[in-house]
This record gives C-alpha cells, structure tokens and sequence, in this order.
C-alpha cells in the first residue's frame, strides 16, 4: 500500500501548496500504472494550471517523468551529441539543414521529432515526403547512424518518458496544455531521456507560435533552461520571431525543397540566418566552437551529410518530390509594401489545405501547403502573385482562403515593423 493517494495530491495543489518529492515520484508513477486514473489527473493538471510549481517541483516532476520510461546513452559514440527542440511554428523547417550541418562540423545529432497537429507542421511529415525514407529505427540503427554519418532525424519510440506520452493527450483534451511547468516537463523529460549532452531551444514568439508573449516565452525558456541544467545537461535558448513564417514556404515537400536550397548554400536569408545561430549553439554547448557552420554550408559538406542521412533511412535524395496537382493565386490587391504577413494566418492555410492533421491518425498531402512571393519589408504591385495555395483537393481552397482573410498588409515604405529573428538569449 502506498503512503499517498491521488486525491490528497490534488488537494495539496488546490490549496496551493507544494508538492512533496515523494508525492510526485508517486503520482507520477502510478498515473503511467494506470492506478490513478484520468480524471483525477486532470483535476492535477488544472490544479498546476492555475497554482503553477516552484523550480523544485518542476524538477522533480521532470526526473519523475524520465524515470517512467528507458533513457538512451550516446556516451559510446566517437563524438559529442547536441540536439535542438522547437516550440513549433509555421514554415520552421530549420531541423532539416540544421542537423546535417552541425554533423558536417563534427557533433552528433540525435533528433527525436514528432508530427504535425494543428497549424505546426511535423518534421517526420515533411521528410516523409521523399521516397522511401521512413522515421522509425530501432536504438541500434540510431546509434550505428549516428556514428556512421553523424545526424538522425527519426520518430521517438514508446519507451522515453511514456508518462509524458500520456499525460500530453490528456492536457490537449482537458483545456491544460498552457501550463508552463506541464509544458516545460514535457519537452524536457524527452529531451534529458535521449541522452543528448547539450541541448538548444528555439521559444517562439508571435502570432504563429505557441507562446504569444515575449513575456511567457521568456518565463518557458527560463524554466527549460533551469531543468537541462539540474539534469546536467548544458542547455540554452534562444527566443526567436514567429510573428512572420520562416523561409517563404510553409507544407511538407516544399519545405524540404527549401531546405536543401539553403544545403546548396542559398535558400531565404531569415532561414539561412536561424540555422546558423543555432548551429553556432549547438557547437558551443558540444565544445566544438573552433568550427564556423556558415563554412560548411558553403563548401558542400553540409549536403554531404544530408544526403548520406537521408539515404541511411532509406530515403532517396535525388527523387523528385510530389507536387500537388491543384494550385490558386492571391494576388496583391494594391501597389505598396508588404508590411504584415500573419504566421498564425499561413499556417492554419497551409494546414486547411491538407498539410497537416486535425486527428493524430489522419493523413497529410506530401504536396499541399503555400507558398508566398514576398515577405515584409519588399515592395508588391497591385496583381502580382503573392501566395499560392496547394492541394489535390481543390474543394480545400474555399476555407483555406477564408483564413487569409487578415493575413497581410500593404502600406507605405519604412512601415514595415523590424522586429529581430533572434530576440534574446537565455542560458
């Protein structure tokens, strides 16, 4: 018999006081045993919701949550491991250049990632897109990938953290996804149970990211930080722009087209400009500062190491990717400058027009998503294209269209608002 029981927990966390070490190793265990059951731990989720944690309990929820589950040991590897985690966006398909370069520089990267729900795409969708790859490997097949090329980019499997698994779906249903600490342990449960030796974190800010605030963006980012950092892990954050997409495509085939142009050493500058000041993170948290990634973006290794990642999954990366088969044009409706484009707008478009999923089980069109022609700060003329729609299912274009409704604006120069990609940085 256990010392604790579920409704003196939730009880303590009403009242607003904190949650004894022993109390969480318990909840936490027993809730993934199915001991305590879904209603009771979402009245502790509210409780956390509306009462938060101090750092203390944050950390030991997190360490609770590892310990459900099986952590991964890169310590046999020849090289240090580095990883970075997103807080979603739109047209954020930095992971994708991302980890080949910071291979080619000498760091390993195990990137544990996820599917898209809702307005933020998934990696695993996008790199789905190209023949053949598949995202789901054994832990050898990790290791011996990481050894052999350097990078891995693949589905996470059941056994890190399966409380977090867990307790993710039930948040999303009972109106408790906000919760900062909840949010925090979630990320960093996963991220401390794959065994990465730094870590980085991209906090978005803006219409299209999850945190609207600079604010709360800060709060997580401190809060993420402060856990990597109990765990030994070295961690850092950048806070980044996600008022605007990233790049200027935002679906699943297009965006790795995108990024291979920034592989080949061009692709859109604010992409380009993200990748490296993550990479450059990524190195220092490794050890591996000596090393300048714009280098490597520029002599090939780069896309050497994307190819031979994309090829150790199986994938070809010389396939022609799917197109969609159905495409509709927004024209700039006046002469001017584009001085807004709404992420939040783009993403829900990219998502309406089959890019991403409302269900966890439904499909995605590999083909599907947006494309725009102009970003803030350039000059349109009334009738120029300015995006275009996606699909294979034109029915799609109606509602798709209806969330553009307010997705820009066109005024006069110097009225574009110059907010920096990289706004701060935490750790």
């Amino acid at each position: 018999m256990s010392d604790h029981d579920a409704v003196e927990v939730i009880l303590a966390k009403r009242d607003r006081a904190s949650l004894t070490d022993s109390q969480i190793d318990w909840v936490v265990d027993a809730y993934t045993r199915g001991e305590v059951a879904d209603e009771q731990m979402s009245a502790l989720a509210m409780a956390i919701l509306l009462n938060g944690m101090e750092r203390r309990e944050i950390t030991r929820w997190t360490a609770a949550m590892i310990a459900s589950g099986e952590r991964m040991d890169f310590s046999s590897l020849s090289r240090p491991t580095a990883d970075k985690h997103s807080t979603g966006g739109v047209g954020d398909k930095i992971t994708l250049p991302l980890a080949p370069l910071v291979a080619a520089c000498g760091v390993a990267v195990p990137q544990l990632s996820g599917r898209g729900l809702g307005h933020t795409g998934g990696t695993l969708d996008k790199l789905e897109s190209i023949p053949g790859w598949r995202a789901q490997l054994s832990n050898a097949e990790m290791l011996a990938q990481l050894e052999s090329v350097g990078a891995v980019i693949c589905a996470a499997g059941d056994g890190l953290a399966p409380a977090d698994k867990k307790l993710y779906a039930l948040r999303d249903v009972t109106g408790t996804v906000e919760a900062i600490p909840l949010i925090a342990s979630s990320i960093m449960s996963k991220k401390i149970a794959e065994g990465t030796g730094a870590l980085v974190l991209d906090v978005k800010v803006g219409t299209g990211a999850f945190m609207k605030d600079v604010g709360r963006a800060r709060e997580l980012a401190e809060v993420m930080v402060a856990l990597g950092t109990d765990a030994g892990v070295r961690t850092t954050a950048l806070l980044t722009d996600m008022s605007t997409p990233l790049g200027l495509t935002a679906g699943n085939a297009i965006e790795v087209t995108e990024s291979v142009e920034v592989l080949a050493g061009g692709g859109p500058a604010d992409v380009v400009e993200l990748t490296l000041a993550l990479a450059r993170e990524m190195l220092a948290g490794a050890g591996r500062d000596d090393v300048d990634p714009a280098d490597k973006l520029a002599d090939g290794s780069a896309m050497d190491a994307w190819k031979a990642m994309i090829r150790a999954q199986d994938g070809d990366p010389d396939a022609e990717l799917p197109e969609a088969h159905e495409s509709h044009v927004v024209t700039a409706p006046s002469s001017g400058v584009l001085t807004r484009l709404d992420a939040m707008a783009v993403g829900l478009a990219a998502w309406r027009l089959g890019a991403g999923r409302a269900r966890k089980e439904d499909p995605v069109q590999a083909g599907a998503g947006v494309r725009w022609h102009a970003r803030p700060g350039d000059t349109v003329t009334e009738g120029q294209p300015l995006l275009t729609l996606l699909t294979d299912t034109p029915d799609r274009f109606g509602r798709a269209l209806a969330s553009l409704d307010d997705a820009f604006d066109i005024g006069k120069a110097g009225s574009a608002p110059t907010t920096p990609l990289v706004i701060d940085r935490i750790g």
